[in-house]
């Protein structure tokens, strides 16, 4: 019988983890970086719980079943829920605001496709507790340097950020109803990935005048048609004049948006940003500023996603309580990281390899690899006797630093190892006793 992983999934072989661990590694300094604190949640849930986020239609999405006790439950498909369930059970105790940064690894029954698979690993940065814009700026700047870590620059990829109350106020102020939000904000989701024909008739079913989807196309073009975020503030704010969007719920918004982005200019990261009102963030539990990152050349999927949700936590069964977060998958980043050529050389690397000459000599190459991993060095060596040749084909197969031949002829003659530096070719010997202390050594050397 021949097996192979499931589809949608990864077998991570020693390089994969390497580059896994690279990402993680960098994920984890800029959380300490920010302040943020580590959390970790079970990786199988109620299925309620996602229900009562995201409604019946995520159950299509998931891997979910009866277990042996009889209760319906899933995979965790994102860390969200489990964030929020945490954060209930603790209530008031919590010091607020809370930061917590999590890396699950998340599972969805999804169609595979590039950049998306059904299991993937996630680092998610959450701030709750805090309503003012200074968090929504905190936050982006987080997932920004998430990626500059790794040697991304402006130049590699964008964040494009948009607010959901900004665009909600400017549909309420053209003579759309509450209830007909949701259905544009679905037409604006799909802005770029449909005609714009097929858009427009929508936003006419919605009940959207013709100035309104003039204005509204206007502002959807500004990201395209200015270079830099604060040249698409400025033209935004002229068109907010034109066309008399300038009733107390827009202005507030525009204040908030202009706030935000001084801030992150402040960060010296305005060269990252551009506005871009397209960016609703599909799922409906959102509430305030959105944002998405996304690779310069627009060839990858999202790189990150993320924004205000201040109702989740009240949905959820606690007390109101504000709150925002970014989740950012590896296998884009990784993609990204592959094409800039600034993923991690994969070759193993060991700190040291013991070459055994002769088997009367094995004593002291264990007290030696006991010795040097005390030390906290990697050390290596044959477990079977070998030629001395292929024992330092092997060493530099590993990518060993250094080599430390033990002989008989050292060892019971001058009481003495060599050492070869692998890089230089260079050798040296080194007295047993400075390795190992006068007294092993001296019991080591003796026939």
């Amino acid at each position: 019988m021949k097996f192979q992983s499931l589809p949608g999934f990864r077998d991570s072989y020693p390089a994969d983890m390497a580059i896994r661990q690279h990402i993680i590694t960098g994920w984890n300094a800029v959380a300490h970086r920010y302040g943020f604190e580590q959390y970790d949640g079970p990786p199988l849930e109620s299925l309620e719980l996602y229900v009562a986020k995201s409604g019946e239609e995520i159950v299509g999405q998931l891997y979910n079943f009866t277990d042996k006790g009889s209760r319906e439950v899933a995979m965790r498909p994102e860390m969200t829920p489990t964030l929020a369930r945490m954060v209930v059970a603790k209530g008031s105790s919590l010091r607020r605001p809370v930061k917590w940064f999590a890396i699950p690894q998340l599972f969805r029954y999804e169609r595979q496709q590039k950049g998306r698979l059904r299991e993937h690993w996630q680092f998610n940065m959450d701030i709750l507790g805090e309503a003012d814009v200074a968090a929504d700026a905190e936050l982006l700047a987080a997932a920004i340097d998430s990626l500059r870590i790794f040697g991304l620059e402006s130049a590699d990829f964008i964040a494009r950020v948009s607010d959901r109350r900004l665009l909600s106020a400017i549909l309420l102020h053209l003579g759309a109803s509450e209830s007909q939000v949701p259905a544009v904000f679905a037409v604006v989701d799909k802005w770029e990935r449909q005609p714009l024909a097929v858009s427009i008739d929508k936003l006419v079913t919605a009940g959207i005048s013709q100035t309104g989807i003039d204005g509204l196309q206007a502002a959807m073009r500004i990201r395209q048609d200015h270079p830099t975020i604060h040249a698409q503030m400025q033209a935004f704010e002229a068109l907010c004049a034109a066309e008399k969007w300038l009733d107390p719920a827009v202005t507030e918004a525009v204040d908030r948006m202009k706030r935000y982005v001084e801030i992150l200019d402040a960060y010296g990261l305005a060269a990252y940003l551009q506005l871009d009102l397209t960016i609703v963030r599909g799922l409906a539990y959102y509430t305030g500023i959105v944002f998405e990152l996304f690779d310069a050349k627009g060839e990858l999927r999202a790189i990150c996603g993320g924004g205000r949700y201040d109702k989740l936590i009240e949905t959820l069964g606690g007390d109101p309580m504000p709150a925002l977060g970014f989740g950012m998958g590896d296998v884009v980043l990784a993609e990204l990281l592959k094409q800039r050529g600034l993923l991690p050389d994969t070759k193993p690397t060991l700190d040291a390899y013991i070459v055994q000459v002769s088997a009367d000599v094995e004593t002291v190459v264990l007290a030696l690899a006991r010795k040097l991993r005390d030390d906290g060095l990697s050390v290596e060596r044959a477990f079977t006797l070998a030629g001395v040749g292929k024992q330092l084909k092997a060493a530099s197969a590993l990518g060993a630093a250094k080599v430390y031949i033990v002989g008989p002829d050292e060892i019971f003659g001058s009481q003495q190892v060599v050492e070869r530096d692998m890089a230089t070719g260079t050798e040296q010997r080194i007295s047993l006793a400075s390795l190992l202390g006068d007294a092993l050594a001296g019991k080591l050397a003796t026939r």
